[in-house]
């Protein structure tokens, strides 16, 4: 069985196509792997997935774009036949609607879905990574927010309050202690070690924009910077706002040090 598996997995790889980066497996290549003799019957299980696509809330456009193929039909001549560009998705989508009592099926069904678990697994580590980069950027960005308030006469305590004022601003009225509450998160812990990458790369913007102001219009004392840090977290959220993200009603994410922990056991892995 693991032989006929790893040589399942050859076949289809083998007609796997790239263009721009982007992933398709002909449906015409893809038939007499799953060992259908006649287009006309293929079609009736594709259907059948296209239909178990769009009842799991997904565009069929998306994962059966239609394909043109041409053919040599002798002496030379050529026709053009209709295929389909199939997405991993509905590779295996159409794996599960195809005639169980083929051996090709059942060894198509395994694979499919373990490569799709596989891209979804893949997906997700993609998106914690570019989340704790945002974390690291926004780390990276405070520090030198408190430099250049350091250096225009605010200490440590007024740069604590700017940054909550500015908090405040971003979370339309809550402050960073309400937000905390919120989130479940201990009083000790940093609320952006919760956040989503949108609010990371929001609060990142805000204090970016400040720190360049402040040098640029040569801005000294706390008063002035605290406007200003309000002035650049209201913008920041109007844009959120504009775009239908309210940054209050946001849910947190897991904590970015479990995050980071867990990524960190899988590549040493």
């Amino acid at each position: 069985m693991v032989k006929e598996l790893n040589q399942s997995q050859n076949n289809f790889e083998s007609i796997r196509r790239v263009e721009g980066g982007v992933e398709y497996w002909s449906a015409r290549e893809l038939m007499p792997l799953l060992e259908y003799s006649k287009w006309e019957t293929f079609s009736k299980t594709i259907d059948k997935a296209k239909d178990s696509c769009r009842r799991s809330g997904y565009n069929t456009i998306d994962h059966f774009p239609e394909g043109r193929n041409m053919i040599e039909v002798g002496k030379g001549a050529k026709r053009e036949i209709s295929d389909y560009h199939l997405t991993r998705y509905a590779c295996y989508l159409i794996a599960q609607n195809g005639d169980p009592r083929k051996k090709a099926i059942a060894l198509a069904q395994t694979y499919f879905a373990v490569q799709t678990r596989r891209q979804e697994v893949a997906q997700i580590e993609a998106a914690e990574i570019k989340r704790l980069e945002a974390r690291q950027k926004l780390s990276e960005t405070e520090r030198k927010f408190s430099g250049v308030l350091h250096e225009r006469g605010v200490d440590s305590k007024g740069i604590a309050e700017i940054r909550s004022s500015g908090d405040q601003q971003l979370f339309g009225g809550k402050s960073t202690k309400a937000m905390k509450s919120e989130y479940g998160i201990k009083p000790s812990r940093p609320l952006a070690d919760f956040m989503p990458t949108v609010l990371l790369k929001a609060k990142d913007l805000a204090a970016e924009m400040t720190s360049v102001n402040s040098i640029d219009k040569d801005l000294r004392g706390k008063p002035k910077i605290k406007d200003e840090h309000d002035h650049n977290n209201r913008s920041v959220r109007d844009a959120l706002l504009e775009r239908g993200i309210r940054p209050e009603t946001l849910p947190p994410e897991e904590d970015a040090r479990k995050v980071a922990r867990r990524i960190q056991r899988a590549i040493s892995d």
